[in-house]
């Protein structure tokens, strides 16, 4: 039977973890290794400063007091004998679109297990009412993977429309789309009078093309996006050579 591990970032509590889990028991052996609370936007950040606590949980998942990268390395290489096939991390409550993936820890749990070899797939959901379908597309996809051929170092960036199951419209693939500028920082006062920063929201899309993976989950679609981790800009790179052989 085919081993995966399941990761999120949302926390090792959060429901679509639990969702995840239960859509994929049928189909594998699985093994969970979370967060003890909410990392979102964690990205792939290592706890190299202090060790690391795995803790046992009634319901049988495992937590982690670090990072969604943290779990993953520790689920692949750490206190158990066998290895999993595939790492699959969600389902995150909210869409990975553009972007995001950059910020990401849902998308860095997934390119945790990538860079150690594994296949990887990365769930989310465009919302947080209806992870039983995002659970049905991850079960469809696990049974699949025999059928799938990717180049090495590759991950699926998968996003789910929030639509009952029977309302969404098929599967896309797609690129990444991206977003403009970010806002300014909302700034606040706590009780003592001293000026805080809030993150600004998201702000509007600056390509969302009809091949993006936000046009795909805007029409009803599961975008499923397959990423690399090359951020060569390889246009780019004769560009750099003249320049630097202008300064010589």
């Amino acid at each position: 039977m085919r081993r995966l591990l399941l990761s999120n970032d949302d926390g090792v509590n959060a429901p679509g973890l639990h969702a995840l889990h239960e859509a994929l028991l049928p189909y594998a052996k699985l093994r969970v290794v979370a967060p003890d609370r909410d990392r979102s936007g964690a990205s792939n950040s290592l706890t190299l400063s202090r060790p690391l606590s795995l803790t046992a949980l009634e319901s049988g998942f495992y937590s982690v007091d670090g990072t969604p990268a943290d779990c993953v390395y520790l689920g692949v290489n750490g206190v158990w004998d066998e290895s999993p096939d595939l790492v699959i991390s969600g389902i995150n409550h909210g869409a990975n679109l553009g972007d995001d993936v950059l910020y990401s820890g849902t998308v860095a749990a997934a390119m945790e297990g990538r860079n150690l070899g594994m296949i990887a797939i990365a769930m989310s959901l465009a919302g947080r009412q209806h992870f039983d379908s995002a659970g049905r597309v991850a079960a469809s996809l696990v049974g699949a993977l025999e059928q799938l051929s990717l180049p090495p170092r590759t991950l699926l960036n998968v996003n789910v429309p929030d639509l009952p199951w029977q309302e969404i419209r098929g599967f896309r693939v797609t690129r990444l789309g991206h977003r403009g500028p970010a806002e300014r920082p909302i700034e606040t006062r706590d009780p003592r009078g001293r000026i805080r920063y809030w993150i600004a929201p998201v702000s509007e899309n600056a390509d969302d093309g009809p091949d993006t993976d936000f046009a795909a989950v805007e029409s009803g679609h599961v975008s499923i996006t397959p990423l690399q981790t090359d951020l060569t800009r390889h246009a780019a790179l004769e560009d750099v050579r003249d320049w630097l052989d202008a300064l010589t």
